[in-house]
């Protein structure tokens, strides 16, 4: 027989436990140097059976890693800013009786792993959608599909328990018989006018997302521009690509901002099929990033600033001995800036970057920029806004890999499009692209 006083204990386990699910608490921890203030507990709740459940919680010491600082201690928490999974980007091209999707793949971290991905399916522009796991592939052909109807597409991300982690925004498509030229969702934007591919038959895309309030998009085909474009102040562009042969194409998408900084370049592979529209929504441009100093003394602040879409969150990374999560929030141009304690940061190399969330969508991170830590401050100068007069051929300010990887393309062979006036304007105009060119882009390097 159980003692009095431990069948109380035990009832009161067992209660806490039945009540598990509706109980949201608080808890304090205290010493003579410091206390740790819990933030609510938030019930979770992913195991169940005919016989028990297991409840879980999510609670700020699990969750949070920006409320805790000392200049003797410091809190590690659990889960660093909450896990976090991309959301991927969504092509649809419409064919006879059916649309072909294919997505790019969400990144997941901070104690999250993408398990599946299911697709939901509605002839209604926002849903309800029918879903469908497809497993963990990164495309699916939806047939059966009447020729003439708009069909819309998200995609969700799942994690190794089938509970949904992500969705994508959505796209659409309109199944239509061969020659029919059925399409797909999106359209405005510029063309790309260089195509000389008859117009009859030709292939249609539509890249959509979110970049920068008032940023240049340049959009590459199989590393050529094909067209520019300016965000809206609300961040968004829509840029489409005309005349278009069919075959195999990877297309390319950055943005450059305020300051002349140039996002982490999107790409996606993608074929296309004449008399097709092939939609390709949901690009998220990571943040662009840039700090003030080169080499900080250890103590001193560091600032971190670069744009994001307008009203983002945004979640900085330091990469040190103890990885540093930080939070910076966007205005309404898309600016955010950071001041970054170096107190705690060993001395040496560290690297920094940043990933951007707004309305449920999250970027990829994006470019990483190096500093030191050291004993003295070293300024990074204020670049010139003068451009370099050669070299430059995507236009940036910048002479580097980019220009050098789109005139590499043009190696050797036959100039065609806008990058005939390119060559002539930027590199030694004599219609051909050859070891002269590059020296002239090393001359003008800017890195």
């Amino acid at each position: 027989m159980l003692h009095t006083a431990a069948r109380r204990s035990l009832l009161a386990l067992l209660l806490l436990l039945v009540c598990a699910p509706l109980i949201a608490g608080a808890q304090s921890y205290n010493s003579t140097n410091y206390s740790v203030l819990e933030a609510v507990m938030i019930p979770g709740g992913y195991s169940t059976s005919s016989s028990f459940g297991l409840q879980s919680i999510i609670g700020g010491v699990a969750a949070m890693a920006t409320s805790s600082s000392s200049s003797t201690f410091g809190n590690n928490p659990g889960f660093l800013h909450y896990p976090y999974v991309t959301t991927p980007a969504v092509s649809a091209t419409s064919g006879d009786t059916q649309v072909a999707l294919s997505w790019t793949s969400a990144s997941a971290g901070v104690g999250w792993t993408v398990g599946s991905y299911s697709v939901g399916q509605s002839t209604t522009s926002g849903g309800p959608y029918s879903f469908s796991n497809v497993g963990n592939v990164l495309s699916s052909t939806r047939t059966g599909l009447t020729n003439g109807t708009a069909y819309y597409f998200v995609i969700r991300v799942n994690d190794a328990l089938g509970n949904t982690i992500a969705t994508s925004t959505q796209v659409s498509g309109t199944p239509a018989s061969s020659g029919g030229g059925g399409g797909g969702g999106g359209g405005g934007g510029d063309t790309d006018e260089g195509e000389d591919e008859d117009e009859d038959g030709g292939a249609t895309v539509i890249l959509s997302g979110r970049a920068y309030p008032g940023s240049t998009i340049t959009v590459l085909k199989d590393a050529q521009i094909a067209v520019t474009t300016v965000a809206g102040p609300d961040a968004k562009f829509t840029v489409s690509l005309t005349n278009l042969s069919g075959g195999q194409y990877t297309f390319s998408v950055y943005g450059t901002d305020k300051n002349a900084n140039r996002s982490a370049p999107f790409s996606f592979p993608t074929y296309v099929t004449p008399d097709t529209t092939t939609t390709i929504g949901g690009i998220f441009l990571s943040p662009t990033i840039s700090i003030d100093k080169s080499e900080v003394k250890r103590g001193d602040t560091l600032v971190i600033f670069g744009q994001s879409a307008a009203n983002a969150s945004v979640t900085i990374v330091v990469n040190s001995e103890n990885e540093i999560f930080a939070s910076a929030l966007s205005d309404a141009q898309g600016v955010y800036l950071y001041n970054l304690d170096t107190s705690p940061l060993e001395y040496g190399g560290h690297k920094t970057k940043s990933k951007g969330a707004v309305a449920g969508e999250i970027s990829p991170f994006g470019q990483q920029v190096g500093f030191i830590v050291g004993t003295k401050n070293v300024l990074i100068p204020v670049l010139s806004t003068r451009c370099p007069t050669r070299g430059d051929v995507n236009g940036d300010c910048k002479v580097n890999l980019i220009d050098f990887s789109i005139v590499a393309y043009w190696y050797k062979r036959t100039l065609t499009g806008t990058f005939i006036d390119i060559e002539k304007t930027m590199l030694n105009a004599d219609g051909k692209v050859d070891l002269v060119d590059f020296s002239i882009m090393a001359y003008y390097w800017t890195g």
